[in-house]
């Protein structure tokens, strides 16, 4: 075996120490050193040197958290000290009572000074060390006995695979011997250190997305996702799940601990991570106190905590108070109100909301959930329905989320009688009547009667005078919500209509304010086709699609009948916002406000198109775009064989067919594209709107050796080249432009003003070309 050079082993001991200390910086302490640019430089380092050399694998690496492979069952393993359960309280009596019975017990009247610390709704675990290394993980299992995890829980990110000694961050009761003076404690023999495995908010609502996109059944709630993350066979998926923990306590171990504050503080500095949320030293009536603080802040908080833990602090009144056969007597667990019941669906309705998104909403038989009178839980859509098969007349189970806002988690299917009724979303609004549309790839239904629903109204108004849209000075959210309430605007062409003897009957609303108001309405009439179209409120179109569909089409009339397919030519608009402004235009109603506008005297300046000239080859791909194996080099030979859309559309399956690369399926789909009316609206629409290109046939260039197959990135001004001309010769050659910079891209071309791609490239050692070199290269000079 060949040795290995010792500064490559000194190397990789001192990468795997430094990203020890940075997994603990930011896990731990949340207060990491490095940025995540550097910390992931730090480790492809470390993999590929462990890649290099094989022979210095080591289980306890930063780079070993990937998972082990699949096991066909769980072993069991016993606890030292057993996990027992916590015995429950739920009022602030029976914490007094508890109080009490340990004064009782211990046979004083002194002051019982408390730790408490949030219950975590999550999987209880303990995990071994022996000199410092984690060797097993299990569950807690009947108490007595758990299951080995170990290779899942070595995938937890916050789970240090070393323990190393850190300098304690958080105010040190520490009184022992050898902690004075600043020292700090040698690395434990043994420690077995229990602690709690959970997910929070943000990766719950991540994972279940993953599960939804791979078409997999979502979890009912954290708790669940995280025990079914820890109990998988294949450590490998739970190294993709996002598991997080807290530690709060230990079994057998060697350490000299007084209290249990003194326990979580030297948990912390050995890189175990403590919820920060501890108190300590704190008297029985302190403690309720701060269960009610906590209680209020708990929908705050970035992960689920179903109560409050209660702890004798001093160790050794732990040790006298002992246990009983189920609990320990020195602990309590003070519950919050139960966030989940069960009740039924009485009915099912939709509301509108101010964007005119619909939202199915669940009307309950009332229940207490969580100490609030429950009557009504959002359905969020008809995905989420199907998905749950929720049925008017179901019996369900009913949680507050984020203690705020009730939803239904599951249906109890074994409660159903057979008289459950399917729910449909409408098909009109329920407000006013304008069509319901769901596009697709998108989950919400939408009503487009925007400037007409009673819903969307006051949203309309209010962005309809908008500074970046009519820009009616002075007409503001309150004075909008006077009129709307009191129903003399009821779309924003009433606005052009209002009188001094209207306005002047609002609150607060004197002879200058209605004489300004008045006028700026005036002057707001002549506007630009650009502002106008924004200030429509179409759905996802903002101030510059809004433009870009002004200088396109140029007149109301041509944007009014344009056809999806039309709207999609403009770059940066998708087929999903080229649909919304179509069913905008098609509601009856929308019409009819517009036309309102326009009879009320609002005007703008028709746009004359300036041509829009592009490559024949760039048109044809894109008007292409659906037929299955017209790609680039297709859309180049036929434009350069036949040198015309005229040609094209009049040629023949056997014309076709004698074009490079054009075979009998592709020649018969183009002529059929060809026949299809709607095809053809679309390219007469295209060109009204002034969009032409070189009529002369071009042969398309021989690759070059130097080009071919090569991919490039262009940052910064060319002084001879626009970038689009520069991007048609390199594909022309046979290369191929990317936007972001990667391991992949060969040159980067630079002109004035580089951005930060020219650092990245910099960074991965890519060549880098000015443009007389770049000029060069196209011109086959080496």
């Amino acid at each position: 075996m060949k040795e290995i050079d010792a500064d490559i082993v000194n190397k990789v001991n001192a990468l795997r120490k430094a990203l020890h200390r940075h997994n603990y910086l930011y896990y731990v302490l949340d207060d990491p050193e490095v940025s995540d640019a550097e910390y992931d430089r730090m480790m492809r380092e470390l993999t590929a040197l462990e890649e290099a050399w094989p022979e210095l694998y080591d289980p306890d690496s930063p780079t070993s958290r990937v998972g082990a492979p699949p096991l066909s069952e769980f072993e069991t393993i016993a606890h030292s000290i057993p996990m027992l359960s916590l015995g429950n309280a739920f009022t602030d009596s029976e914490i007094i009572d508890f109080d009490r019975r340990v004064r009782k017990i211990l046979r004083t009247d002194d002051e019982i000074l408390y730790t408490v610390e949030p219950k975590l709704d999550g999987l209880a675990v303990e995990l071994v060390y022996e000199k410092g290394k984690l060797i097993v993980a299990s569950t807690r299992g009947d108490g007595i006995n758990g299951e080995v995890i170990t290779a899942n829980v070595r995938t937890i990110r916050s789970v240090p695979l070393l323990l190393q000694v850190n300098t304690p961050t958080l105010p040190s009761p520490f009184k022992g011997e050898g902690l004075g003076g600043g020292e700090k404690r040698n690395i434990p023999l043994r420690l077995e250190v229990r602690g709690e495995v959970f997910i929070s908010h943000e990766g719950f609502r991540s994972l279940n997305e993953e599960q939804l996109n791979q078409n997999l059944p979502p979890f009912a709630n954290p708790r669940n996702a995280a025990a079914g993350s820890l109990r998988q066979l294949d450590s490998s998926i739970t190294a993709k799940r996002p598991l997080e923990i807290f530690f709060y306590g230990v079994g057998v171990t060697d350490l000299r601990l007084k209290s249990h504050w003194e326990t979580l503080q030297t948990l912390q500095e050995l890189g175990l991570r403590i919820n920060p949320l501890v108190r300590s030293e704190i008297t029985i009536e302190e403690a309720v106190d701060y269960y009610k603080a906590l209680g209020d802040k708990r929908h705050l908080l970035p992960y689920d905590i179903d109560g409050m833990v209660i702890k004798v602090d001093d160790l050794s009144l732990q040790t006298k108070l002992g246990n009983t056969s189920r609990s320990p007597r020195w602990a309590i667990a003070y519950k919050f109100k139960a966030m989940q019941e069960t009740t039924c669906v009485l009915n099912i309705d939709v509301q509108v909301g101010r964007t005119g998104v619909l939202t199915p909403v669940a009307h309950l038989q009332p229940v207490n959930v969580g100490g609030a009178m429950v009557r009504r839980a959002t359905l969020h859509n008809e995905d989420e329905i199907e998905r749950k098969d929720i049925r008017i007349g179901d019996t369900v189970l009913v949680q507050r989320a984020g203690d705020v806002i009730p939803e239904v988690v599951k249906v109890i299917e074994s409660k159903r009688t057979g008289l459950e009724r399917i729910f449909h979303m409408p098909l009109n609004c329920p407000v006013c009547g304008s069509e319901v549309v769901r596009l697709k790839d998108e989950a919400a239904h939408r009503c487009i009667g925007g400037l007409n629903c009673p819903a969307q109204r006051k949203r309309a108004i209010i962005h309809f005078v908008s500074r970046q849209a009519m820009d009616i000075e002075g007409l503001g959210e309150k004075l909008i919500d006077q009129l709307v309430d009191n129903n003399i605007v009821r779309t924003p062409a009433d606005l052009f209509n209002l009188n001094v003897s209207s306005l002047a009957s609002l609150e607060r609303m004197a002879d200058i304010s209605v004489s300004n108001l008045n006028d700026a309405i005036e002057n707001s009439k002549h506007t630009t086709f650009g502002r106008f179209i924004y200030a429509l409120g179409i759905p996802n179109v903002g101030e510059t699609t809004a433009k870009d569909l002004a200088k396109f089409f140029g007149n109301l009339n041509r944007l009014m009948q344009a056809y999806p397919k039309t709207i999609q030519y403009i770059p940066g608009i998708a087929t999903k916002v080229a649909m919304l402004i179509r069913h905008f235009f098609e509601e009856p109603h929308n019409q009819e406000v517009i036309r309102q506008l326009q009879t009320s005297g609002v005007f703008w300046d028709e746009l004359k198109n300036s041509q829009a000239i592009i490559t024949f080859p760039d048109f044809l791909n894109w008007l292409f775009a659906e037929v299955k194996g017209i790609g680039n080099e297709k859309a180049k030979s036929l434009a350069s064989s036949l040198g015309s859309l005229e040609k094209l559309m009049g040629a023949d399956e056997n014309i076709l067919l004698q074009i490079k690369g054009i075979n009998s399926t592709l020649a018969r789909d183009i002529v059929l594209f060809f026949r299809e009316p709607e095809n053809l609206k679309v390219i007469k629409q295209i060109q009204e709107c002034g969009v032409c290109w070189d009529k002369e046939a071009h042969e398309i260039p021989t690759p070059s050796l130097l080009v071919d197959g090569k991919s490039f990135v262009l940052t910064g001004t060319l002084k001879h080249l626009k970038r689009d001309e520069a991007k048609i010769k390199i594909e022309a050659l046979g290369g191929r432009v990317s936007k972001s910079v990667s391991g992949k891209t060969d040159f980067v071309i630079v002109g004035t003003n580089p951005g930060s791609k020219l650092s990245k490239a910099t960074e991965l050692g890519i060549e880098v070309l000015n443009e007389e070199k770049f000029i060069a290269l196209l011109a086959g000079e080496d």
